[in-house]
């Protein structure tokens, strides 16, 4: 009894097993059939009457308003007004299309329009494979989503995925924007794109161009990762990774950061940048370096931040903290700076940031130019906006300027205020006025020192030739002598406030970052390259051809290529069953079916 009971079971599997392997074949409902042997072997034609035909099989359901179908191969071809239903989420409408119930292969041709909740796709062919559940076309396909327009040549649609990847010569048209890309992957649930190969977003106010990113569609925001830049009406921004934001008009750069001023020929690098074009301001920092072109020779300054506003007529940079600044004939250093490019001003400041410390020497403006120091509570660099000279600078209250002697000992100039004037962006003459004091050392014209002259007086005047001090002149209230060396004591030979800082200086652009360990770059989150699928057409797992006999396309149709060649209006034989007035869709129709059967005839 038990045995028996274990073949029944047996046999009962088997006969399921049997039956889950077979393809259930396609249901069908027509008003009219004519059989037409001569024309259509093997085959029945059906035809509506007051409703369209009819077919359904696993999970997709067809109408048409005629239709060639061939029960044995489980296949049919569908004329006039066709539309195949997916469920509820996938609807295609076309004028032509053919259905394969062994391989669940489709093909539509004729106005082709496809519906997904999010987007709807436009094309001439398209090549639908169930199994896959993936849609092919390549004679150029308009996809409409709620935010955009795309468009391409080649596209494949993944729909468990609710993605599409478009190939050559793609095009998103937003109201705000234009992208263009050669390749292109969207998902329509959420909007997202991802741009591979070269590819621009144009718009009124910027341009993007990346090899590698992403874009919110409907969000408005991007992300890019390859060769990015950003360019806006008169500055350029680059770097390894930007974002940008088109709602607010921001955009951020991270690592290998350059913001071009296009306008004021200068350039700001660093490693973290924010830019905000309503305000036309930007912020960068981590090793930020500004460089300004001054007389075809650039002037770098770098500060542990950096920031510019206004508009281009009118920019302002400032630097805060740890300032240096280099220049082929010129350096210095301060707390903070200030820099006008229309007027030209150049401000080294001093900001107050706790108590006062032996440290806060270290944070009072200098400049360095040949082996001449000056410093001074606040220096100013006046330059001529249109020759791009320096013209003079001022140094207030402090001012202390230090000349390290040829062979030992430093001359000295001390007073209230330092005037200096250039000629091209040579310093050639220093007034230094209130309260003067100086140390001199003298020397013959064989290098040999004669004494040391200490004077105080109202005012003087020194002149400069090739940066170094040619002639002194002193005014007003003169009170000084020239002692020889060894009765000068050593005690007496540095003036109240002496600060020699020469080692400081700054000789080429590398010292910039003397003394400062290169900041830790941060980890790029890439975005991958993107999943290369076996081709559409693939057949290698298939039991199966795709095509059925029957099938208006060849074999050779089947291939993924850049462009289609599949007609979409073949030949008419001859008509198939004249109309009569068909419900379409549940809607009373007149018909589109002859017309569009006299051009979708079957090449058979």
């Amino acid at each position: 009894m038990f045995s028996r009971y274990i073949l029944f079971l047996l046999i009962g599997l088997f006969t399921y097993s049997a039956t889950m392997g077979q393809n259930r074949l396609i249901d069908y409902e027509s008003e009219r059939q004519i059989i037409n042997e001569a024309q259509y072997p093997g085959a029945v034609i059906l035809s509506g009457v007051a409703n369209q035909v009819y077919f359904n099989h696993e999970g997709i359901e067809v109408w048409c308003n005629n239709a060639v179908f061939y029960k044995e191969a489980n296949f049919f071809k569908a004329y006039g007004n066709v539309r195949m239903q997916q469920g509820d989420t996938v609807t295609m409408q076309s004028n032509y299309a053919e259905y394969n119930g062994t391989t669940q292969f489709a093909f539509a041709s004729g106005k082709v329009k496809m519906t997904r909740p999010q987007t709807t796709l436009e094309t001439d062919t398209l090549f639908f494979d169930r199994l896959k559940q993936q849609a092919y076309y390549r004679s150029g396909g308009t996809v409409r989503d709620t935010a955009s327009v795309l468009k391409s040549i080649v596209g494949r649609y993944y729909m468990e995925q609710d993605k599409y990847s478009f190939i050559s010569k793609v095009v998103v048209t937003n109201p705000e924007y234009v992208i263009n890309s050669e390749q292109l992957d969207f998902y329509s649930d959420t909007g997202h794109a991802y741009m591979y190969g070269p590819t621009t977003i144009e718009s009124e106010t910027s341009t993007v161009y990346c090899e590698r990113g992403f874009y919110d569609t409907r969000g408005d925001t991007g992300y890019f990762v390859k060769n990015s830049r950003i360019d806006y009406e008169n500055r350029i921004l680059e770097g390894d990774s930007l974002y940008f934001n088109r709602n607010t008009n921001f955009a951020s750069g991270t690592n290998n950061i350059r913001v071009t001023d296009t306008l004021n020929k200068s350039l700001i690098t660093g490693h973290y940048a924010e830019v905000f074009r309503d305000r036309d301001s930007v912020f960068i920092t981590k090793r930020a370096v500004a460089a300004t072109l001054q007389d075809r020779d650039s002037i770098f300054i770098h500060s542990d931040t950096l920031m510019v506003t206004g508009k281009p007529e009118n920019r302002i940079i400032r630097g805060f903290y740890d300032v240096r600044m280099f220049k082929s004939d010129m350096s210095g250093k301060s707390d903070s700076i200030y820099i006008n490019q229309k007027t030209g001003l150049t401000k080294l400041i001093n900001i107050n940031r706790g108590p006062v410390s032996s440290i806060d020497k270290r944070r009072s403006p200098i400049l360095w130019s040949g082996n001449n120091q000056m410093t001074g509570d606040t220096i100013h660099l006046i330059s001529n906006p249109k020759t791009e000279k320096l013209d003079s600078l001022k140094v207030f209250d402090n001012a202390f300027l230090i000349q390290k002697d040829s062979i030992e000992g430093y001359n000295q100039v001390k007073g209230k205020e330092l005037t200096g004037l250039f000629v091209d962006n040579e310093l050639y003459q220093v007034d230094i006025l209130k309260n003067t004091e100086t140390i001199f050392y003298s020397r013959n014209e064989d290098k040999d020192l004669i004494g040391i002259n200490k004077t105080l007086s109202s005012s003087i005047k020194i002149l400069f030739e090739e940066r170094e001090i040619r002639d002194v002149y002193y005014y007003t209230q003169v009170d000084g002598a020239l002692t020889p060396e060894e009765d000068f004591p050593e005690n007496v030979r540095l003036l109240n406030g002496f600060n020699w800082r020469g080692p400081e200086q700054l000789t080429e652009k590398s010292h910039l970052f003397s003394g400062k360990t290169p900041p830790e770059l941060v980890k790029i989150q890439g975005i991958p390259l993107p999943e290369v699928d076996e081709d559409f057409f693939d057949e290698t797992n298939r039991d199966q051809p795709l095509l059925n006999e029957n099938s208006r396309l060849k074999p050779e149709d089947l291939k993924d290529r850049k462009i289609d060649t599949i007609p979409t209006t073949p030949e008419v034989k001859e008509p198939l069953i004249k109309p009569e007035p068909v419900k379409v869709n549940g809607a009373e129709g007149e018909g589109e079916g002859e017309d569009e059967r006299e051009k979708e005839g079957d090449q058979n």
